[in-house]
This record gives C-alpha cells, structure tokens and sequence, in this order.
C-alpha cells in the first residue's frame, strides 16, 4: 500500500482510560460494527477491554450493506457465542429491537439478581465501536431526542456521557475508538473507504485504486453502469481504469476529484450495497 494510514489523536486515549474506569458500573456492553466492515470495523483493543463482559453485537448501517454477506457474518458471529443484532438504525423499530436483545445478553446476571431478590432494575449498556460506526444516530432512536451529535464523518463524539431511555435502559456513550497502528494496511484502508477515519489523512487515489480492484473481483457491473463505461474495461489496470472514470465523469485529467467522487458514491450507497469484508455465505 502506497500510504500507511494511522490515526490514534489523544482524545481516543483518554477514552479507553474512561471506558476501563467505567466499565464496572454496567450489565453489558453495545459493541457496534459496520455491517460493510463487520471484521474490520471490531477494535481489538476494545475487545481486551471487554474481557468476559456480556456484550451485544450489533451490526449498524445494515441498508448500506450486501444482505448475503449480513446474513453470513452474523450467522459466524453466533457461532462465537455472540448475541447479535443486524440494525438499520434509520428503523422506527429500534428501540424495541435494542432493549429486546439487550435483555437476552443480560438475561443470566439479570436471573442472579432475581434469585437475590433485585428486581426491575434498569439495564446499564456502555456503547463503544470506532467512529462514524453510528453510535449518536443509534442513541438519538434510543433516547428518542437528539441529544448526541451525528455526521458523517469520523471523530464527532469527543466525550463519555451517561443518558436515560424511556425503555429501562440507561447507556453510557463514549467517543469512537481506534486502535493505535493498523498492521494490516487493508483493513486501514477499508476504515478509509467508509469514513472511519479522516479523509485528510489518507491519499483519496489510492482510496480509490483499491476500490476499483475491490469491485473488479466483487461486482463489476456497479461501476460500469455508473460510470457509463464498456463492459471489456477491467480488461486494463486499475490505473487506467480510474483515468476513464476521470474523463467520463468530466475531470479531464483530475483524477483527484475523480477519487473523491468514486468514495462519496460507494458512501451513499450509490454503487449499490456492498461488503468490503467478504465471508462465504452460510445457508439459513
């Protein structure tokens, strides 16, 4: 890879000191991936942190994604013992949907707190995943107010917070974290490619030849039609490849600009739905 991206700001340390020094104070954690990303999107770090913590996995951004690859990573994710939850957070439903399969990944301390006699307490869930994974989209349903901020774009939670839902359940929000180096600089670039990192940060051409070659093997069609491009055009180099979507699209010879468009359509859903981490689909 021709840019090693990294990304690690000081916020994000603190972060993790915070979530560690809270995390005694709740029943479960709300670990968020990107249903794009499912593998990539999970912190190892944050996996250290949880230990044997009971967690909820919750797949967001599930309409941006390729249903069969939904399917098959939350299929592998229970076979690990994970109680999974495939989520569109634009849903109305999702606040019952959450609380629902909160209550299955409590349900044996909430069973213990029964037997000594504790009853009808509020579930307390830390929410943690990497940033623009839609963490303040999933609390504003939650809560049912806007009351965290949302953009698309990585690093807009700065804090930890604690905010009440009318569901009997109390979540403790915290920034989106990342892990100090990517050794694997594919994963780092799937972070790029769907805006868990900053877009200054990077090199978009490459961002984009790494795309191309994504689509190449996965689903040429999304960007023949797109681009109005002949159908032998993955006969040539990714690099040409992106200099006739450079000229298609009017740029001239500003592949830049080029580049950035190729992210924003694949961003908007406008390539169609895709997953970048790719699992042999298992029958239902």
């Amino acid at each position: 890879m021709a840019q090693i991206i990294q990304w690690f700001p000081g916020h994000m340390a603190k972060a993790f000191r915070l979530m560690r020094e809270n995390l005694k104070l709740v029943d479960v954690i709300f670990e968020l991936v990107d249903a794009r990303i499912p593998e990539s999107s999970r912190n190892p770090e944050v996996d250290k942190l949880i230990g044997s913590k009971p967690r909820l996995l919750i797949m967001t951004k599930a309409d941006l994604a390729d249903p069969e690859q939904i399917r098959a990573w939350k299929a592998r994710f229970e076979s690990e013992g994970h109680t999974v939850l495939v989520l569109d957070t634009r849903d109305p439903r999702t606040p019952q949907l959450v609380i629902k399969a909160a209550r299955r990944a409590v349900a044996s301390k909430k069973a213990a707190q029964t037997a000594r006699g504790i009853q009808d307490q509020p579930i307390r869930a830390m929410i943690t995943g990497i940033p623009n994974v839609g963490k303040s989209t999933l609390l504003n349903h939650l809560v049912m107010k806007n009351v965290a901020p949302t953009a698309d774009r990585p690093g807009v939670t700065k804090k930890i917070a604690w905010l009440k839902t009318p569901t009997k359940l109390d979540l403790l929000d915290s920034p989106g974290v990342l892990w100090p180096k990517f050794e694997d600089q594919v994963i780092g670039m799937k972070l790029a490619l769907t805006g868990a990192v900053k877009d200054t940060i990077f090199a978009k051409d490459d961002a984009a030849l790494f795309l191309i070659g994504f689509f190449r093997n996965y689903r040429p069609e999304s960007i023949i039609e797109r681009y109005h491009l002949t159908e032998d055009i993955f006969d040539q180099e990714n690099v040409q490849i992106l200099l006739e979507i450079t000229n298609k699209l009017g740029f001239k010879d500003n592949y830049e600009k080029a580049s950035e468009r190729l992210l924003n359509d694949l961003r908007k859903g406008k390539l169609g739905t895709f997953t970048l981490d790719l699992i042999v689909a298992t029958n239902d």
